[in-house]
């Protein structure tokens, strides 16, 4: 562990020579690159440095402990020596997950679409509070959530929305909740009072710059169209909203959700290139999800990962089987416990795969 620790060191201090030299800062495309490996650098070295201060901390206690006479001072030493053992083992362990290669994409901002399944209105419904708990989420997470563009449902909630989550590492926390969301509840339009089953869907990409997918302004088809969602009168009657098509793949993205055209073109333009970059990076989910069982941020977006069920108040991730009783405080934003249990998991499994 020490040797490869020491190699990360050697490739850290080479990474910050880099990002000093002139030569590069001014190459914007190899400096981004540069900062994120960084980054991904940085708090390892950090537990690094700890743990070498802890293992001179560890002589420093053997030292007093085998040549002091003064038998209050061996006391202490042989006190601190069991407690330094004990961080000892438990920052090694951590060091050891960390030193697991990561996806390089967690650090990123992500792109999220949530879409009504089966259940009819319902499943609308079930998507608006989808959406909803990861607001409140973001909100705790002091992440900024922008909405790209949405399709209401005749009784509220939505057909479909695609938003941004942008925040350090938003990527690496929210890959997590990729696949079909189940609700079991009773539907305000139910007169019988029968639990209906009703889903949605739920997909995160890492939001792709211009730096990871070129695309020609040739190969792009761009409309303008007045905008329909809520706004005032300036939204409805301006050409503000953007449609994209990208000809060689087909890809059609629209954007409405801002009053300015400019915008709007900049955020579909966001969604065009992390869909171009989707194609690549769901062969890399592919073959890591191939591998591990635990693996979440698989491509599978019709795989069942979650149930809430309203009348017991349970939430149950099949992934992990994992089953809660605090379903009101979930779906009010408190996912941290569900995700954290999904990469302890997935870390263990990981590590697991590397010995």
């Amino acid at each position: 562990m020490l040797e490869k620790l020491e190699a990360i060191q050697e490739r850290y201090n080479d990474l910050t020579e880099q990002m000093n030299d002139p030569k590069i800062t001014g190459d914007m495309k190899r400096y981004i690159k540069l900062n994120r490996d960084f980054k991904q650098l940085t708090p390892i070295i950090e537990a690094y440095t700890t743990y070498k201060n802890l293992l001179a901390n560890l002589d420093h206690a053997k030292t007093i402990l085998y040549h002091e006479k003064d038998e209050e001072m061996r006391e202490m030493a042989k006190e601190e020596l069991e407690s330094l053992t004990i961080k000892k083992g438990e920052l090694e362990e951590e060091i050891r997950v960390m030193l697991i290669p990561s996806d390089p994409q967690d650090i990123k901002n992500a792109v999220m679409e949530i879409r009504a399944g089966t259940g009819g209105d319902e499943a609308s419904l079930f998507a608006g509070d989808l959406y909803r708990m990861y607001t409140r989420f973001c909100e705790n997470r002091k992440w900024k959530l922008e909405p790209i563009s949405f399709t209401e449902g005749t009784v509220g909630g939505f057909k479909e929305i695609i938003f941004d989550v942008i925040g350090e590492g938003a990527y690496g926390q929210m890959k997590y909740e990729s696949g079909v969301h189940r609700v079991q509840r009773v539907p305000n339009t139910e007169t019988q009072g029968r639990v209906h089953t009703s889903a949605a869907t739920v997909a995160v990409l890492p939001e792709a710059d211009e730096f990871d997918v070129q695309i020609k302004q040739s190969d792009i088809k761009k409309e303008t169209f007045c905008s329909s969602g809520p706004g005032g009168q300036s939204v409805n009657t301006t050409y503000s909203a953007v449609r994209l098509t990208h000809v060689p793949s087909g890809i059609v993205v629209s954007c409405q959700d801002e009053k300015s055209q400019i915008k709007n073109l900049d955020k579909a333009m966001k969604v065009l290139r992390t869909r171009l970059f989707e194609r690549e990076y769901s062969k890399y989910l592919n073959e890591i999800a191939a591998k591990r069982k635990t693996m979440v941020s698989t491509g599978d977006r019709s795989a069942k990962i979650r149930t809430y069920n309203w009348p017991q108040s349970r939430v149950t991730d099949h992934r992990i089987n994992l089953t809660l009783y605090n379903l009101p405080a979930i779906v009010d934003g408190d996912v941290q416990q569900l995700i954290d249990a999904l990469q302890l998991a997935e870390n263990a499994e990981r590590l697991k795969a590397s010995n």
